[in-house]
């Protein structure tokens, strides 16, 4: 538990941050954080204002089996498909940390107190069923504060259009590229002038767009560490904070624009950029890198907890650090070009990758399930 004394020592840094206008999430959920009160401690202590989940987080967490015994007890005794029961399980946690949220969402409007669920990753590359999942997922939560998470992937986009055009908050996610961003911004305001037309009040629509961070640095270090010269080693642990600064610069242009003021005057919110996978990968950066570096007003880092605990003990949180630094950020990503690495392999990769990872901890999940439903008594089919 955290203490009075380490909560009056600590809040300075998490403070500073949301008082820059830097709303801050975990990236975790498990049954055991929701119901032990962890959740709810560190919305009140940590300044936790929002909650994501994915399918790796819920692999750990199920995968763990400590929370679910009775509930997969229940679901086996009904003879459940294992997907049905990992939906069920899923869902059932996501609608408790929304509950746990909701005076935050209605303190802030809407705009915070979310609680993000993932559609099914194996339906990254299928359009309708993307959307059919989504709609799902919306209806089983029940909640107006979950955000339903889209990966960005090409068949993702018009998901995303046609989601949020009936009136759904969506966190998209797995983006790795600027123009891939873009189009995602593209997307969005898309679907909000579908809404507008369809007479949704677009007030209650609200969506945040999930750029990952370190496994940026993590794949062009590698190749900068391979080429080895002095050059190329003055550049590590550059691209992903260059990535992202650029990506804040899009996100001013997009919505500064006739476009977006024209549904901005339907009251429509903004796409807020947020911060993702923002805990470091490199043992030899500073574990608050992508924290202390990435401080922009109307931005949102979801963070792992131990990168939260440490920001909230060594944070070094001092003003805006994104909007200053788009020459020198464009200059970096120009010199990891020059050296013969290509932007947009390392990101189509990431992007790949992130799929795939997620494919593969869905299928763990489910694995781990069926087995669990399997020896209460049950297949699980």
């Amino acid at each position: 538990m955290i203490t009075v004394t380490e909560v009056t020592a600590t809040a300075g840094a998490l403070k500073r941050l949301s008082d820059e206008g830097v709303s801050i999430w975990l990236d975790d959920l498990s049954r055991k954080r929701i119901e032990s009160g962890n959740l709810a401690e560190l919305v009140d202590t940590r300044n936790v204002v929002g909650v994501t989940t994915n399918p790796s987080i819920f692999q750990a967490a199920i995968g763990s089996g400590e929370g679910y015994e009775e509930q997969l007890a229940d679901l086996a005794v009904r003879k459940v498909t294992v997907e049905e029961a990992v939906r069920m399980m899923t869902t059932a946690d996501v609608r408790a940390a929304a509950d746990i949220l909701r005076p935050v969402y209605d303190a802030t409007g809407g705009q915070d107190g979310r609680v993000s669920i993932e559609v099914d990753p194996r339906l990254a590359h299928h359009t309708e069923a993307t959307i059919a999942e989504a709609k799902q997922l919306a209806w089983l939560v029940d909640r107006p504060n979950v955000m339903i998470k889209i990966p960005a992937t090409q068949a993702g986009l018009p998901a995303i259009t046609e989601v949020i055009g009936r009136g759904i908050s969506v966190n998209v996610t797995l983006i790795f590229s600027l123009e891939r961003y873009r189009e995602v911004m593209d997307a969005y305001l898309a679907g909000l002038e579908k809404a507008r037309a369809a007479g949704i009040d677009l007030a209650t629509i609200h969506s945040v767009a999930s750029f990952f961070v370190s496994r940026v640095d993590s794949e062009i270090d590698k190749r900068l560490t391979a080429l080895g010269t002095d050059d190329a080693l003055a550049l590590k642990g550059k691209a992903a904070l260059a990535n992202a600064r650029l990506a804040y610069q899009a996100y001013e242009e997009v919505f500064s624009g006739d476009r977006w003021t024209a549904l901005a005057g339907a009251k429509a919110t903004k796409q807020r950029p947020l911060w993702a996978s923002t805990g470091v990968k490199d043992p030899s950066y500073k574990d608050t890198l992508y924290v202390d570096e990435l401080v922009a007003p109307g931005t949102v880092n979801t963070m792992p907890e131990a990168t939260l605990n440490a920001t909230a003990d060594h944070g070094d949180i001092h003003g805006d650090t994104v909007t200053g630094g788009y020459a020198q950020a464009r200059a970096d990503l120009d010199a990891v070009e020059r050296l013969g690495i290509s932007y947009d392999v390392v990101v189509k990769q990431l992007e790949d990758e992130g799929v795939a990872k997620f494919e593969v901890a869905w299928q763990d999940l489910l694995d781990a399930v069926a087995k669990s439903l399997s020896s209460k008594g049950v297949d699980g089919e």
